[in-house]
């Protein structure tokens, strides 16, 4: 399916590498202008410019998304500058392994803060601009490690599993005013975070995942742009998974 996004603005948190990256490219490539949101205005600075050199538009918002006061800021940027947000794609996230009684407090309020709370944040500042739109796409980038949970993640699971609950949640409050919110769980993708695996690790996961492989970020792209997209307007407050059928519910 050929999706047209053509004079929609889609804000992408976590836009610098993997998922966000390579959602953001898609959603230019189909005529949206993107908005890049991460905490490295410098990578960010790449990606757009890879974006424009294919005919694309994309913006750079440098951005922690754990912080409230600077997520309105700059969803107020960008409606001032283009009028709206059409969609968000809140994809930022950040890891802090270890096992509970390692971990330290510190590293279960990083990780909460930024993928969980960064979560409520983004959805928090668009609210205000869909309600008047009347119209908004609003998609959650959670993890089948929140539904299967995974040693030495604690933290992690905790916050990714809080993202179903808080999509549920806002879907049903929004949904009078034509948001549609809803959470996506990637698996095993092949992104800067595992390909720090060694080959035998690699195969011992594709053991679990009956399509025998790995995913990929467009796999995980494809799915965000149709949740995104008119054809998904009858859909909300769902989880889908993209793992390769490695957890099947």
């Amino acid at each position: 399916m050929k999706f047209d996004f053509t004079h929609k603005v889609v804000l992408v948190t976590g836009a610098s590498k993997g998922i966000g990256k390579e959602t953001a490219k898609r959603f230019a490539a189909a005529g949206a202008l993107t908005c890049l949101v991460s905490r490295s205005e410098e990578a960010l600075k790449t990606v757009a410019d890879e974006i424009r050199s294919s005919g694309g538009q994309a913006d750079v918002y440098a951005l922690d998304v754990s912080s409230l006061a600077g997520f309105t800021e700059v969803v107020t940027q960008v409606v001032k500058t283009h009028g709206s947000v059409d969609i968000l794609v809140n994809n930022a996230g950040v890891t802090k392994d270890n096992l509970i009684m390692r971990m330290k407090e510190e590293d279960w309020d990083k990780v909460i803060n930024v993928n969980l709370k960064g979560i409520f944040n983004g959805i928090k500042a668009v609210t205000r601009p869909m309600m008047k739109a009347k119209h908004g796409r609003i998609i959650n980038i959670s993890s089948v490690v929140g539904l299967m949970g995974n040693a030495g993640q604690c933290n992690y699971a905790a916050a990714k599993a809080g993202i179903f609950g808080l999509t549920k949640a806002v879907a049903r409050e929004l949904a009078s005013r034509s948001i549609t919110v809803n959470a996506v769980a990637p698996g095993y993708i092949q992104t800067e975070m595992t390909e720090i695996l060694n080959e035998n690790v690699k195969q011992e996961l594709m053991k679990n995942i009956p399509l025998g492989r790995l995913g990929t970020p467009e796999d995980v792209a494809h799915l965000v742009m149709f949740l995104a997209s008119d054809e998904a307007a009858y859909i909300t407050g769902q989880t889908y998974n993209v793992d390769g059928g490695m957890v099947m519910q």
